[in-house]
């Protein structure tokens, strides 16, 4: 199983295509029926579905699966309400499950047609390839972290003090779970060929007027360099790479395996964190808005 993409709908759809377009590293797949689908340069057939909305909402979560682990879910399923979509209208077609979590959130988990192509993103060495992450806000952590686990079939890979990250496959963590006042999307991370593709990303916004609100830096969990930005068209989102693969043998880490010295909040120490814009950024798009 894979992370695929993430649907949002947004009040300011025009200002988020131009800029996911032009600034941050996406090309426009499709768009019809009032939603553009926005792909990278992976095998993804689209990374973001973007949908012209009245306010801000994260509209589902999509993982594309194999028959073994679509067989699994079905199984896992029981009496749990689930909705079963034969045909998706969508870039990449294929049928999918739907699934709501504890706090609204919406899991899809699509099987793929066996000729499903990639998206409409060139080669390029500083261009998104994929989405690795995503992170969530929610009031109720353990029973996020309980879905992930017992309905969707997840592993999880580590605890800090706030946080609670989960695998879907070897690398570290597709979903992450931190506490919130609102269910909500805290960022989705971009994953990127290398460092230097990181940072010319960064140097890239930079040049557009968006700085880094956090970064560059390197992850105790996971193990991944970032920088994260506050999106102009609201929400925060994140150049990342070098995540860390784990196998069946990895021990998940607990709060105290990872303690920083004071003054740091990450391995490298070097970059400020803009607190107060990623804050109120972190809640923008919200679920059941």
């Amino acid at each position: 199983m894979r992370l695929q993409s993430v649907a949002l709908q947004s009040p300011r759809q025009p200002e988020a295509l131009q800029f996911l377009q032009q600034v941050w590293g996406l090309a426009l797949r499709e768009q019809h029926g009032g939603t553009a689908y926005l792909s990278g340069t992976g095998v993804d057939p689209y990374l973001i579905a973007l949908t012209q909305a009245p306010s801000p909402a994260v509209g589902s979560i999509t993982f594309s699966a194999g028959p073994a682990e679509w067989s699994a879910l079905r199984q896992r399923m029981g009496g749990r309400p689930v909705q079963h979509v034969a045909a998706l209208d969508e870039p990449g077609g294929g049928a999918a499950l739907i699934l709501q979590g504890p706090e609204g959130q919406a899991y899809r988990i699509r099987q793929a047609p066996e000729n499903a192509t990639g998206g409409a993103a060139p080669a390029s060495a500083d261009r998104p390839i994929q989405i690795t992450h995503v992170v969530l806000n929610t009031r109720d952590l353990p029973a996020c972290e309980r879905f992930a686990v017992e309905v969707l079939g997840f592993q999880i890979s580590d605890r800090t003090r706030l946080m609670s990250f989960v695998r879907c496959n070897r690398k570290h963590h597709c979903l992450a779970y931190a506490p919130a006042a609102l269910p909500s999307l805290n960022h989705i991370a971009f994953e990127m060929r290398d460092v230097d593709a990181v940072m010319r990303g960064i140097g890239r916004l930079r040049d557009a007027g968006v700085p880094c609100a956090w970064g560059p830096g390197r992850h105790g969990p996971g193990n991944n360099v970032f920088a994260y930005f506050v999106a102009p068209y609201g929400g925060v989102i994140e150049y990342t790479c070098e995540i860390s693969e784990v196998g069946e043998e990895h021990r998940p880490g607990a709060p105290e395996d990872w303690k920083w010295p004071t003054g740091r909040i990450d391995q490298w120490g070097v970059s400020s964190k803009d607190m107060e814009r990623l804050r109120m950024a972190e809640a923008y798009f919200q679920f059941g808005a």
